[in-house]
C-alpha cells in the first residue's frame, strides 16, 4: 500500500514510488516539459510530467510517482518519470476521481507521475499565491482570508502564534497549573467599563465576557493555579492598527503569592516557553518572514512607574508626573532605554498608579496610592497586564465603598472571597499582539485571523 507522504518529507524516499497530496500552488509548461509544484501543510514539492496538464492553479490534486533527487528541486527531491520493474501496476485511481488504473507498466517504460483531481478551482484566488511577496493590500487580503491565508507568507505568523500557545501550555503545565475553560457569556457587565457587547440572552440582558479574570480568581480556590487559552471580547471604539474587538488571551492566576514579583516570575517562565516552542515548531515560518526570536532574559529588567517617569521627564524634557498611565510614545521611549541599557527587548513597569486599575488590585502597602500591579513591554508596546489582587472579603467591600461601587452589583463575584481565598494574582498576553511584535507586523491584522474590529464582521 502506497500512503501520503508530505512535500517536507519527499527526500527521505529517494527511489520510492509514494502518493504526494496539496493544492497546485504554481505550473509552467515548457516545450517539452511540465512542472507542477504543489503545496501542503509541510510546504512545496516538485512534480515532473512529459504531458501538459490544464488544471488551474489551487485545485486539489493526488500525485503517485517515484522520488527523483534532484538539488534545483524544493528540498532536494520531486516526483519524476522513473522505469518501475516488469508487471508492477500504476496505483488505482482515488475514489471518485475521473479516469481508471493504467494497465501493467513493461520494464522499460519510464512512468510518468500519476495526477489525480480531488477538486478543481473554480475561482482564481485573489491574488498570485505563488509569488515570494505578497502582491496585495491588507484590506484584500482580510477581505478573501480564506483564499489569501494560503500564501505561506501570509500563513506562517499563525503557524508562530499556534507554537506560541503550546509553549505557554508546556511552561505552565509544568508548573503544575490546570487548564480552565470559563463562560464567555456572563450577565453582568462590571469589569471595565462600558466597552462591552451586549446580547439578547432568551429574553435577559446578557454580555460577552471581557476577560476570564474574575472567574479564574473564583478558580484558584478550587486549583491554586489556572490558566485558559480562550476569546475575550471588547467594544473597543478605536480604530487603530493595534486594537481589535475579539483577541485571543492567555491567561493566568495563581495562589499563595508573597507579591506581584511571583507572578512575574511566573509570567517570565510562560514568556520564555513560548519563544522557545515558537523557535523548534516554527522555524521554517520565522526563516520565510526572516524573523529571529530574541531571549528572554533569566531577569527580565523592571522600573517603577514613578521612576520611569522620572527616567521619560529627564531624558526628553517632557514633565510627566501625575499622569496616571503612560502614552505610547512613553512606551515606545521606555523599550528604547530597556534595549539601550539592558539589551533587553522586554521591559517590566510596576506599581502603576490605583487610580489606574481594576477595584480588585491590590495595593502597594508602603505606598497606597500605587499598586502591586505591572506591565510588560515588548519592544516598546504594552504585551501584558497583570498583578497581585486583593484576597480577603473584607478588602473588596472596602475598595467598592471607596470607588462608590455597590457591592450587589458583584454579587456572584464576591462570595469566593467570603470561604477564604489565598493572596493571589495574574496575568493576561495578547496572543496576536505578541505574534505582531514577534513578527514586526505593522497592524495587529495581520497576525489575526478573520479580524473584527470597528468595520469587519466578514468573513
Amino acid at each position: 500500500m502506497i500512503h501520503r507522504v508530505l512535500a517536507a518529507d519527499l527526500p527521505r524516499h529517494v527511489g520510492r514510488r509514494v502518493r504526494l497530496a496539496g493544492w497546485l500552488h504554481r505550473r509552467r509548461e515548457l516545450k517539452s516539459v511540465s512542472f507542477l509544484v504543489v503545496r501542503d501543510r509541510s510546504g512545496l514539492a516538485q512534480v515532473v510530467l512529459r504531458e501538459p496538464v490544464p488544471y488551474p492553479e489551487e485545485t486539489v490534486l493526488q500525485v503517485t510517482g517515484t522520488v527523483v533527487a534532484n538539488p534545483q528541486a524544493p528540498g532536494g527531491a520531486e516526483l519524476a518519470a522513473a522505469p518501475v520493474p516488469a508487471g508492477v501496476p500504476a496505483p488505482a485511481a482515488h475514489p471518485g476521481a475521473p479516469g481508471a488504473a493504467r494497465p501493467p507498466l513493461a520494464a522499460s517504460e519510464a512512468a510518468d507521475p500519476l495526477v489525480e483531481v480531488l477538486s478543481e478551482a473554480v475561482e482564481p484566488p485573489p491574488f498570485d499565491l505563488y509569488r515570494p511577496t505578497v502582491p496585495a493590500a491588507l484590506p484584500t487580503v482580510l477581505d478573501h482570508a480564506p483564499a489569501a491565508l494560503r500564501h505561506p507568507r501570509l500563513r506562517a505568523p499563525f503557524e508562530i502564534a499556534a507554537a506560541g500557545v503550546a509553549g505557554f501550555r508546556a511552561a505552565l503545565d509544568g508548573l503544575h497549573f490546570t487548564e480552565v475553560c470559563t463562560p464567555k457569556l456572563v450577565g453582568t457587565a462590571t469589569e471595565s467599563g462600558a466597552n462591552v457587547f451586549g446580547v439578547d440572552y432568551f429574553g435577559r440582558r446578557a454580555f460577552l465576557a471581557q476577560s476570564p479574570q474574575f472567574f479564574k480568581q473564583a478558580l484558584v480556590g478550587v486549583f491554586e493555579r489556572v490558566y485558559e487559552v480562550g476569546p475575550v471580547f471588547r467594544a473597543e471604539p478605536h480604530d487603530t492598527a493595534r486594537h481589535l474587538a475579539q483577541y485571543t488571551s492567555l491567561d493566568a492566576e495563581l495562589g499563595f503569592v508573597r507579591d506581584h514579583r511571583d507572578v512575574m516570575a511566573v509570567l517570565r517562565e510562560a514568556l520564555a516557553g513560548m519563544h522557545a516552542a515558537a523557535a523548534e515548531r516554527a522555524g521554517a515560518a520565522l526563516a520565510l518572514l526572516g524573523v529571529e526570536v530574541p531571549e528572554v532574559p533569566v531577569e527580565i529588567p523592571a522600573v517603577h512607574f514613578a521612576e520611569a517617569q522620572e527616567l521619560i521627564g529627564r531624558h526628553t524634557g517632557e514633565d510627566v508626573r501625575g499622569e496616571p498611565d503612560l502614552a505610547p510614545a512613553h512606551e515606545r521611549w521606555l523599550g528604547e532605554w530597556a534595549r539601550r541599557e539592558h539589551g533587553s527587548e522586554f521591559l517590566f513597569v510596576t506599581g502603576y498608579p490605583m487610580a489606574k486599575r481594576p477595584f480588585y488590585t491590590h495595593p502597594d502597602p508602603g505606598r497606597p496610592e500605587y499598586s502591586r500591579s505591572f506591565d510588560l513591554l515588548f519592544r516598546g508596546l504594552e504585551l501584558v497586564t497583570g498583578g497581585q489582587r486583593l484576597h480577603r472579603h473584607g478588602d473588596y467591600l472596602a475598595a467598592l465603598a471607596a470607588r462608590g461601587e455597590d457591592p450587589q452589583a458583584y454579587a456572584g463575584y464576591l462570595p469566593a472571597f467570603a470561604h477564604g481565598m489565598p493572596p493571589h494574582g495574574g496575568f493576561a498576553i495578547g496572543l496576536e499582539r505578541w505574534t505582531a511584535r514577534l513578527t514586526g507586523a505593522a497592524n495587529i491584522r495581520q497576525t489575526t485571523l478573520f479580524p473584527r474590529d470597528l468595520h469587519r464582521l466578514s468573513p
